[in-house]
């Protein structure tokens, strides 16, 4: 090999690779990982409570207006009375959830004795002939004058949220739980007695959602297998016995999954026609307003069976819209409830979510013919001013606990308000920190630095 002029050999050189850089970012991974960390911020379920019930409220109020004017031309009534009704019951009721929302937590157990004294005595008070007055069978109103009129039954779920998840959590601090006897008495008396009121108006689509949050709040307060099923076992014997004495209910039971509106004895219109309407709205539905089964083909259009004409006229968009809202609405609360030390905090967080998913499931699996007709609203949606007004007043408890977590407290305190005299307060810490920033650098100029 020839060398080179200063006589050394000559150096071989070596080809350098590129060196890789670093692997691409994977766009579905990044809005991943940002989705992740926005789900796991500590005003999530604060937002996703508050958004939630106000997008489900303000969407089942478009949907009465839509679903009941055919039945108020019908009753020779303004096209607009039930939605003007409902509106007001919803501004009434988001005084409450404001209200219910910047109570502290000792006002609302302070509260749990009055709303169930209240409830108990109202649901006596619809027994007494000549103030009671029935509705589509069931001996469960008060008439309040005019049309106005209201339902203590559904004060009742409220009452025993509260004085339920009160009382677990009195004996709770007292380690009174892990017995047997503590574990049940009061509680399961109590809520049988309120089961008993309503079921002497006939109301079991009721009895179902108050039984439903008595077996949620023995589930959270630990209650042991056996224990839970047996009071799960003396219930359902119960609920088999009223519904084999009822006709009416045994026909509901016959309707599941019913394709004619005629299934042998049963007479199964109302479902059957549910299913029409959602069949027929499709994707995207017939558009708002466009509902053919709300022109008399379909009772309690703008009440228990308001999900159908959604699926009609909004279709298979509009339904999944309202599933998820609700499911976010329901993480929510189990997320209140799951990260949560206060035991009362706990305890009616749990109850509430339970009472809105209970009532929700069975609502839209009797508007599917998966379940049969009980009879209860949609939570929030439905129209309904007794209802409605109990429900918010719930909302309002789990914002008010989702406020109250520690992690959460600290985010509100850091936020910085845009209007009022902090403003001006800013403002001076904005000076204060631009006259410490001239000091800063006047004092790297006088060292001799440029």
């Amino acid at each position: 090999m020839p060398g080179s002029r200063t006589g050394r050999p000559p150096v071989q050189r070596v080809v350098r690779r590129p060196v890789a850089g670093p692997p691409r970012d994977n766009p579905a991974l990044r809005l991943y990982t940002r989705a992740r960390r926005a789900w796991d911020r500590p005003l999530t379920a604060y937002y996703l409570i508050l958004g939630g019930s106000l997008l489900i409220t303000v969407l089942g109020l478009v949907m009465v207006y839509s679903a009941s004017q055919i039945t108020a031309l019908q009753m020779s009534l303004p096209g607009s009375f039930f939605f003007r009704k409902q509106f007001l019951a919803a501004a009434i009721g988001g005084l409450l959830m404001l209200a219910a929302s910047r109570m502290p937590v000792k006002l609302h157990r302070a509260l749990a004795y009055p709303i169930l004294a209240g409830a108990v005595f109202l649901m006596a008070l619809v027994q007494v002939p000549g103030i009671g007055m029935s509705v589509n069978g069931n001996q469960n109103w008060i008439s309040l004058g005019g049309s106005f009129q209201i339902q203590p039954s559904e004060f009742g779920k409220l009452a025993l949220v509260l004085w339920g998840a009160d009382l677990l959590a009195r004996k709770q601090d007292k380690r009174l739980l892990s017995q047997w006897k503590h574990l049940l008495v009061p509680l399961v008396p109590v809520a049988f007695m309120l089961l008993g009121l309503i079921m002497l108006g006939g109301d079991m689509g009721t009895a179902i959602i108050l039984t439903a949050i008595l077996f949620g709040l023995l589930w959270l307060a630990g209650a042991p297998t056996r224990l839970f099923a047996g009071v799960l076992s003396i219930a359902a014997l119960i609920g088999v016995i009223l519904i084999k004495t009822s006709p009416n209910r045994m026909a509901r039971l016959a309707c599941i999954g019913a394709t004619e509106p005629k299934s042998g004895a049963a007479d199964c219109w109302q479902a059957v026609h549910g299913i029409y309407a959602l069949a027929s709205g499709g994707i995207f539905g017939s558009g708002l307003g466009a509902s053919v089964e709300k022109w008399g083909q379909l009772p309690e259009a703008h009440t228990d069976f308001i999900f159908a004409v959604t699926g009609e006229e909004l279709g298979l968009a509009g339904t999944l819209s309202v599933l998820a809202l609700f499911a976010a609405l329901g993480y929510a609360g189990i997320r209140v409830a799951g990260r949560t030390e206060d035991p009362f905090v706990r305890y009616a967080a749990g109850g509430v979510t339970t009472w809105i998913t209970a009532q929700a499931v069975i609502n839209i699996g009797a508007v599917l013919g998966l379940l049969p007709i009980a009879g209860v609203p949609l939570p929030l949606f439905s129209y309904g001013g007794s209802a409605l007004l109990p429900t918010m007043f719930a909302i309002g408890l789990l914002i008010a606990f989702a406020r109250d977590e520690p992690a959460a407290r600290a985010a509100l305190a850091m936020r910085q308000p845009r209007f009022g005299r902090k403003r001006g307060a800013g403002g001076l810490t904005g000076a204060r920190r631009w006259n410490t920033m001239r000091r800063r650098a006047s004092a790297a100029r006088t060292s001799g630095e440029r």
